[in-house]
C-alpha cells in the first residue's frame, strides 16, 4: 500500500476533531494546532478574545520583520451536520479508494488551515528565508458571523502588532478547471418585520390585520427578489455575488385556527450587491412600510456596513503578484464577489488587502453539504500552488 503524505495525514486529522456548532469546545483543536507548530518550531500565542474563544497566531518571522506581514488566515469552527444524510461518519476522515477525504470541513475549511502550515513546513525543510514575517491566525466562530472572533480580535493590541499588511482567507471550491479569487463581500442584512393590526374571529373580513401587512412586504420583497433573478440569469457573465438576494427565512404568528392575530413576523435575510447604495434601500424598505399600513416596526438583527473591495488592477502590488504567480502555473482564475460572509470583511474594514482563495478546482461546492469532501490529488496541488504563492508575497 502507497505511504499517505504526511500533510493528507495532518488534515485527516484535523478533520477527526469536532470543532462543530454549538457550544464549541476548542481545546482540543488549539492542542493540536500548538503540536503542529512545536513540531516546525515556530512561536505561537493563544488570544482568547472572549471565554472560550481562542484565537491561534503561529509566527515565522521574515529577515526584515518591520515590514508589514502576510497574514493566512483559517478558522476552526465547522456547521452542523446531520449523520443520517452521510455515507461515512461526518468526523471519521474517511479516505475512499479514490482519495475522496470525506468530513464536515474538508472544503470549509480545514484543509486551508492545513495548507499554509505545510507550506511553511517546506519553506523550513529546504532552508529558505523571505523578507516579510508570516503570521497564521486560527480563528473561532466564523460559521456564526465571526464577530466574537475575527470581529473581537481586529480591534485587540495583539492584531495590531501583527502589522498585516496583506491577507488570505478562504474561497469556494470551483466545478470547473477555473479557480475562484475574491476581492470582496456583499453586505448581510438580516431584518425582523413586526405587523400589529386587528383581531378577532376567523369568520369575519376584519379591516387592518397584521397578515395583510405581511403579505404586502413579501409580496414586494419577492418582486424585487425576482428582478435581482432576471439579471443574474441575462448575463451570463455575473455570479449570484454580482446581484441582491433576497430570502424569507423567518414567519412567525398565531395562536389558533380560528383567530386573527393582532400580530405576525417575518423574517428577511438580504445580501446587498456592491451597486447598492444603502440609504436608498432603505428609503425603500420605509416606504413600503408606509403603503402597508400603520403600526409595522422593523429592526435589524444584522446590518453590515458597505466595505469597499479590494483593488484588482496593477495599482494593488499584492494582486499583481498574486496574479503573476497564477500565470506561471497556467491557472484560470475568474475575480469574484463573495456570496456569503466571511473573516475577510473584518480585514478590508481596516484598509488591508484581503483575498478569498481557496484553491480547489474540478471539485463540487459542498460546504455545508451533506457528504462533503476534498479529494487529496486536490488537496495536494492545493499545497503546490500556496507554495508558489505566498513565497512571492512574503518576498514582495
Amino acid at each position: 500500500m502507497e505511504k499517505e503524505h504526511p500533510a493528507v495525514t495532518n488534515f485527516r486529522n484535523y478533520l477527526r476533531i469536532p470543532t462543530v456548532h454549538p457550544d464549541i469546545n476548542y481545546d482540543e483543536c488549539v492542542k493540536f494546532l500548538i503540536g503542529l507548530a512545536d513540531e516546525l518550531k515556530l512561536p505561537h500565542n493563544v488570544i482568547e478574545v472572549k471565554t472560550g474563544k481562542p484565537v491561534v497566531v503561529i509566527t515565522w518571522q521574515g529577515s526584515e520583520p518591520d515590514l508589514p506581514s502576510i497574514l493566512l488566515n483559517s478558522h476552526m469552527d465547522v456547521v452542523p451536520v446531520f449523520p443520517d444524510n452521510w455515507t461515512y461518519g461526518p468526523f471519521d476522515a474517511v479516505k475512499d479508494a479514490n482519495g475522496d477525504i470525506y468530513a464536515r470541513g474538508a472544503q470549509d475549511m480545514k484543509c486551508v488551515g492545513i495548507q499554509y502550515m505545510e507550506t511553511i513546513r517546506k519553506y523550513l525543510n529546504e532552508g529558505l528565508k523571505f523578507r516579510r514575517t508570516i503570521h497564521l491566525s486560527f480563528v473561532p466562530d466564523e460559521e456564526i458571523g465571526g464577530v466574537e472572533g475575527m470581529g473581537y480580535f481586529v480591534e485587540r493590541p495583539e492584531f495590531k502588532k501583527l502589522n498585516v499588511g496583506f491577507t488570505l482567507d478562504e474561497g469556494i471550491a470551483s466545478p470547473s478547471d477555473e479557480f475562484l479569487v475574491f476581492y470582496a463581500e456583499r453586505s448581510i442584512w438580516q431584518i425582523i418585520f413586526t405587523c400589529c393590526g386587528n383581531a378577532g374571529h376567523g369568520s369575519l373580513l376584519h379591516e387592518n390585520t397584521a397578515a395583510e401587512k405581511v403579505q404586502y412586504l413579501i409580496n414586494k420583497f419577492f418582486e424585487y427578489r425576482e428582478q435581482q433573478k432576471k439579471k443574474l440569469h441575462s448575463d451570463p457573465n455575473l455570479l449570484i455575488g454580482d446581484v441582491t438576494t433576497v430570502n424569507l427565512t423567518k414567519l412567525e404568528g398565531g395562536v389558533q385556527m380560528n383567530v386573527v392575530p393582532p400580530e405576525m413576523k417575518i423574517g428577511f435575510d438580504i445580501r446587498l450587491a456592491l451597486d447598492v447604495n444603502h440609504e436608498d434601500f432603505v428609503k425603500m424598505i420605509d416606504t413600503w412600510c408606509q403603503e402597508a399600513g400603520k403600526d409595522i416596526q422593523y429592526e435589524f438583527i444584522n446590518k453590515m456596513p458597505y466595505v469597499p473591495p479590494t483593488i484588482l488592477d496593477d495599482s494593488n502590488p499584492w494582486w499583481v503578484t498574486f496574479k503573476n504567480e497564477a500565470d506561471k502555473m497556467g491557472l484560470k482564475l475568474r475575480k469574484a464577489v463573495f456570496p456569503g460572509g466571511t473573516d475577510c470583511r473584518y480585514v478590508r474594514e481596516l484598509g488591508i488587502p484581503a483575498f478569498g482563495f481557496s484553491p480547489m478546482n474540478n471539485t463540487p461546492v459542498l460546504l455545508h453539504d451533506h457528504d462533503e469532501f476534498l479529494n487529496e490529488n486536490v488537496f495536494l496541488k492545493g499545497l503546490d500552488i500556496y507554495y508558489n504563492i505566498i513565497k512571492s508575497a512574503a518576498s514582495l
